[in-house]
């Protein structure tokens, strides 16, 4: 698939309407709107979550980024859905409408694991419940295409981009569509998608009609497949079958007979010779993958696991290929993985002049994920552990993101010096793992090469640098910032990583931890664990082993 280059993502010329200057909030109302001297939106941002203008929230992320390239921005933050004329609140956006659920998958958010409704929503005011229809993205988008059915359609957020490919649905039971079918979107930009709704947007700014925005990074659509190669998934990576499990107490000549047999019932080697002839490998610009069709994955187990496998393996962004899998008589089509940021774009991205409080209509309302994350800061992005129970390299990729020292000792300047409430400590430094801070493959071009789910299992690959020396001086540089009492490390530890630093576990148990440091082992058994894609318990027990030591000579008793 011949996708674009990636472009800086702050070098575009801004819109026009750059001329009107920075919003104290992004519009919520007509009448702010009118105060800001705006006679329509360009662009109009749906979502689940209520609206707080906080780096940590995606619709205030994305929409302070638009911002930042001229675009006026509004946004309708846990619309009536039931109210068709709150989807009229804003007026026509001149370019499109952006649909997400919010932070959380709209299903998770409202249901338990026993399928029983949550008592409240912490991503609403007063934590109240309810205020989102299961499975956001459809019903929001049905919502806009009745508003003004002639607007390109955008949808993204981690419902959206976890639901790209048929995939199975726990609330249902069953194996359901992508979900660009289900809400008959223009367009899905899936992980993070900074770069590709600055590019989106720009392109249908200069005229372009949004059926032509086909070669974007990190986006997914429907179209037919024309002028491509195709590869068929299971010529590189061969189903298995699924097997019955074997009867412990079946009689022996039914065992011979299983196919894990030694006996009589065990395949053969006839002898034959295998001739192994090379092959041209197809152009990666005119190439794509087939997948299993959505009616093949959810009739077969089997393809069904293998699909996901071919989202995982095409997930390296230095070498992932198109996908396209058929649902009835049309394509879903899903080009290569997004480019990561870099570390100048992340800082550019979380300086965007953030209020980080909730807009002020919401009044003095107490919403838990705000109150929860308004003394931390994020200090990285990605995950390559690749568990294969987590979702979070699937979504963010697993290349790590990281901040600048700088930038980060700015954003905790800013909290001690803007944020209400803030009493000396910073609730965590971290992101989806505390210690992958500038952790990355030695060499680019092996890591632009890899195709490894995981860089740390089975074991931490030889080519990742693990140095947590740029992390420990972080710690030690916040830590000294006046004003500033305690720095604390809420975001979860990979252990296996951490006991090749000995100086950041000395580090966090001494300076970080409030008493209590809380880890996830999964489990003690080696058969689950592998499963898992986790390490051993024994990477556990030395963590356990280093911490206790660390603490005890700080003269702390600490769990």
């Amino acid at each position: 698939m011949n996708a674009t280059a990636p472009r800086a993502l702050f070098s575009y010329r801004p819109y026009w309407a750059q001329r009107y200057g920075i919003a104290p909030f992004l519009p919520t109302t007509r009448a702010e709107m009118d105060e800001l001297g705006w006679d329509s939106c360009d662009i109009i941002l749906v979502t689940g979550d209520a609206y707080i203008d906080h780096p940590s929230f995606g619709m205030a992320l994305i929409g302070r980024l638009l911002e930042s390239h001229g675009f006026r921005v509004g946004i309708l933050d846990q619309p009536a859905f039931h109210e068709p004329d709150s989807f009229h609140a804003l007026g026509r956006p001149n370019l499109f409408w952006g649909v997400t659920a919010g932070n959380m998958d709209s299903m998770v958010n409202r249901y338990t694991s026993d399928k029983k409704v949550r008592s409240d929503d912490a991503y609403s005011p007063d934590g109240k419940a309810g205020l989102r229809p299961d499975r956001a993205v459809i019903g929001y988008a049905q919502r806009c295409r009745e508003a003004h059915a002639d607007v390109p359609l955008v949808i993204g957020g981690i419902e959206a981009s976890l639901r790209r490919i048929a995939h199975y649905d726990y609330w249902s039971d069953k194996v359901r569509r992508s979900v660009l079918i289900d809400t008959r979107a223009d367009l899905l930009v899936y992980g993070n998608a900074e770069r590709a709704i600055v590019e989106i947007a720009h392109r249908l700014a200069a005229g372009t009609p949004i059926t032509e925005i086909r070669d974007i990074r990190g986006t997914s659509h429907v179209r037919p497949l024309r002028e491509f190669v195709e590869i068929d998934s299971t010529s590189f990576d061969t189903p298995g079958r699924i097997e019955p499990i074997a009867d412990p107490y079946a009689m022996s000549p039914e065992r011979e007979a299983a196919p894990c047999s030694t006996g009589e019932g065990a395949p053969t080697d006839d002898g034959t010779l295998v001739k192994l002839r090379p092959r041209k490998a197809p152009d990666r610009a005119t190439s794509v993958i087939r997948m299993p069709s959505f009616e093949q994955v959810s009739a077969d187990p089997a393809l069904y696991a293998h699909a996901s496998r071919i989202l995982h393996l095409e997930s390296n962004p230095g070498n992932a290929r198109a996908l396209v899998q058929r649902h009835g008589k049309v394509d879903v089509w899903i080009n290569p993985p997004p480019i990561p940021l870099t570390t100048p774009e992340m800082d550019a991205l979380y300086e965007l002049p953030f209020a980080r409080i909730p807009h002020p209509r919401h009044g003095g309302a107490k919403i838990p994920a705000y109150e929860m994350i308004k003394f931390s800061v994020t200090i990285l992005r990605g995950c390559f552990g690749g568990c294969s129970f987590c979702s979070i390299t699937e979504h963010e990729g697993r290349v790590i993101q990281s901040r600048s020292e700088k930038s980060i000792l700015g954003e905790i300047e800013q909290i001690r010096d803007r944020t209400p409430g803030f009493t000396g400590n910073i609730s965590d430094l971290g992101g989806p793992t505390a210690n992958m801070y500038r952790l990355a493959c030695k060499d680019r071009a092996i890591e632009a090469a890899c195709r490894k789910p995981s860089c740390v299992y089975p074991d931490i690959c030889d080519n990742l640098g693990t140095d947590h020396g740029p992390l420990v001086a972080l710690y030690k540089k916040a830590r000294a910032i006046p004003g500033v009492k305690r720095i604390f490390v809420a975001s979860g530890v990979r252990y296996d990583l951490a006991v090749r630093s000995p100086e950041w576990i000395k580090e966090l148990a001494q300076h970080h931890t409030g008493g209590y440091l809380k880890i996830a082992p999964e489990h003690t058994e080696d058969s689950p664990l592998k499963h898992m894609m986790k390490p051993g318990i024994g990477a556990y027990d030395r963590f356990k082993e280093l911490f206790d030591r660390y603490s005890a000579e700080a003269g702390k008793e600490q769990y």
